[in-house]
């Protein structure tokens, strides 16, 4: 099966930023989103949709750094359906989206701090480029040494590369007034 989701919103509150008992990082953001459409009366309608975002580990706390209140996200992930019962025996539910990735949508003038940010966060970083060849493991452990990746070719991949998607993506320009929140 295939659970992706893609959404582009402002947050509706700071971000809920909280520690695991294992040390990871975990936060909470509440998502705005909304859909402009004709009625078949040809009237404008709009379509507001509300949902809260899981985001862990360094994602977590990058959030809770630089986005607040009205910030503009773009999030990669998962829709996940949670329920629970309350104190008074009546069971929720809800659907959430579990972030694999995020990005700041707001611009650079809006907020310096996250665009300092933003701008160290290049593709290059992020070249997903593994080693591909590793030394055999030892049959006796405590004799030899750890094993570390001796693939030339490995290491050279692991140098940053330009992209040459890199500058093709136009910009978009979109007025601020256009958006309803």
């Amino acid at each position: 099966m295939f659970n992706k989701v893609i959404m582009v919103g402002r947050l509706t509150r700071n971000v809920e930023l909280k520690y695991l008992p294992s040390g990871s990082a975990a936060a909470t953001i509440g998502l705005a989103t909304s859909r402009r459409f004709k009625k078949q009366d040809g009237t404008l309608g709009e379509e507001v949709c509300f949902i809260d975002a899981r985001l862990f580990g360094r994602t977590a706390e990058i959030a809770n750094q630089y986005l607040s209140k009205g910030s503009s996200v773009l999030i990669e992930g998962r829709l996940t359906y949670e329920s629970w019962m309350d104190q008074t025996g009546k069971k929720n539910s809800r659907h959430t989206i579990t972030a694999d990735s995020l990005q700041f949508m707001d611009k650079k003038s809006d907020n310096p701090q996250a665009n300092a940010m933003q701008d160290s966060m290049t593709h290059e970083n992020f070249n997903n480029a593994y080693p591909t060849n590793y030394n055999a493991p030892s049959q006796d452990p405590f004799n030899q040494a750890q094993s570390y990746p001796q693939n030339a070719y490995a290491k050279e991949n692991l140098q940053a590369q330009p992209s040459k998607y890199q500058n093709s993506v136009p910009e978009i320009n979109i007025d601020e007034e256009e958006i309803p929140f």
